[in-house]
């Protein structure tokens, strides 16, 4: 690998889930782009809904940055991606920063494991609520973890009073850190919440409002020149290496409030393989166009629509005909459209594209969460027979009946499982609950 050196940048972390990280991490993003700085935005693990947040917050895409999924090669290669033409890139931790999957050294989706093949530092943010000096046991914990990681400064979150801010401080540089600000308790910065993670950035009412008073916020608490001061040079790769191939070169993509989620990096690469992407919208009854090589429904929230979808005749018509000559794929909402029918949470079933046999359900809310390796059986929009690629799952559906398809891959949990069959596929259709994150290398 070519290396050179990027932007500087950092990686926001924190010991748990829930301690602010999207909070500060939004908030500093808008209020350094306000003071005219060229940010750039990533997140570790395969989260799809921190990453439209970001977007929002600076007018650019942010990517993934998935250490199990990604080798270092990758990950270098989508650093340098998302950090074009900035000046620092702020990079978002998953859960605690070094809570990941079994795996081999460096490969186990911690967010840790992302600063350490990037060279990023860390800044932490602390949620001191409930304790006092012992703020300074956690931070030294989280510093002295791991040898690879260097952790810069501290933010300490959800500060009940100045006398709390006292003593967490002094607990925080007496283990030798800095304490770079420190964010009161204010519940009306919080953004709001829905069955599978935050709302997603487009569905947030007064989005920009929201953000400008997290810009604000942070501004007010935080020292941003201390944060720049922090920042430093990360190792990233000029490289045409790319997360997944284009499935052809003029795909059509569906995107609307029903298929909202396809990874930015996955886009990225096919435009930066020379791929037009062909955008759609099924909502508003548009049938994919016939001069594209290949259909790729992504994931979202049809269940949220369900019964528009089912009355969209033109864009059913319009996908069965092109299923006929071309590939069609779907990814996690986009197969249950595929499929033969969807049950909403109120019972009632939608009568769906009829591509694929599986009728799934939402009567019966079940959490499917994890990484996954898999396989593919046959050639498909996603590859061909035999290649690996490594993904995620997060759905609350279910599949009420799997109907007689030829499953599209099999597929392995990052925790040992046996294989087990994944997804669908009839013809030149495929789909699966599997989102990919990375063909393996």
């Amino acid at each position: 690998m070519s290396d050179v050196m990027r932007p500087s940048g950092l990686l926001i972390a924190a010991p748990r889930s829930g301690s602010g990280k999207t909070t500060l991490t939004l908030g500093l993003m808008r209020a350094l782009r306000r003071r005219g700085v060229k940010v750039a935005g990533a997140k570790s693990g395969p989260d799809y809904i921190d990453p439209a947040f970001h977007q929002a917050a600076l007018g650019r895409d942010s990517l993934n940055l998935d250490s199990w999924a990604m080798d270092e090669d990758l990950l270098a290669a989508l650093a340098a991606r998302a950090s074009d033409g900035a000046e620092l890139l702020l990079a978002e931790a998953s859960m605690g920063l070094f809570d990941g999957v079994p795996a081999p050294p460096g490969r186990s989706g911690a967010s840790a494991d992302v600063a350490a093949a990037l060279g990023l530092p860390v800044l932490l943010a602390l949620d001191a609520s409930g304790q006092a000096q012992s703020a300074g046991a956690v931070a030294k914990g989280c510093a002295s973890f791991d040898s690879r990681l260097r952790v810069a400064g501290v933010v300490l979150n959800k500060i009940g009073s100045p006398r709390h801010l006292r003593l967490a401080r002094e607990g925080v540089e007496a283990a030798g850190l800095k304490v770079l600000g420190a964010l009161p308790k204010q519940a009306d910065v919080v953004l709001p919440e829905r069955h599978l993670g935050l709302v997603q950035a487009a569905e947030t009412a007064e989005l920009e409002a929201r953000l400008d008073a997290l810009a604000d916020f942070v501004a007010a608490h935080v020292d941003l020149d201390a944060v720049l001061a922090l920042a430093a040079p990360f190792v990233a790769a000029a490289s045409p290496r790319v997360a997944l191939a284009p499935p052809g070169q003029r795909i059509a993509v569906a995107r609307d409030a029903a298929f909202s989620f396809l990874y930015p990096h996955i886009l990225a690469g096919w435009r930066g393989r020379g791929a037009e992407i062909a955008f759609f919208s099924p909502l508003a009854d548009e049938p994919p166009p016939l001069d594209a090589d290949c259909v790729w429904l992504p994931g979202g929230y049809p269940e949220l629509h369900a019964g528009r979808l089912a009355a969209s005749a033109r864009f059913f018509a319009g996908l069965r005909e092109f299923a006929g000559e071309r590939p069609v794929h779907g990814e996690c909402g986009g197969y249950m459209v595929l499929g033969e029918s969807l049950t909403d949470a109120a019972g009632a079933i939608h009568r769906m594209a009829g591509l694929l046999s599986v009728q799934t359900s939402f009567a019966r809310r079940k959490m499917t969460l994890g990484y996954r390796d898999a396989t593919l059986l046959a050639d498909c929009a996603l590859g061909r027979k035999g290649q690996r690629f490594r993904g995620h799952e997060f759905h609350y559906a279910s599949i009420a009946a799997l109907g007689d398809d030829a499953p599209m891959a099999v597929a392995v949990d990052a925790y040992g499982g046996a294989p087990a069959p994944s997804g669908s596929r009839r013809g030149l259709v495929s789909g699966s609950f599997f989102h990919c994150v990375a063909e393996v290398a």
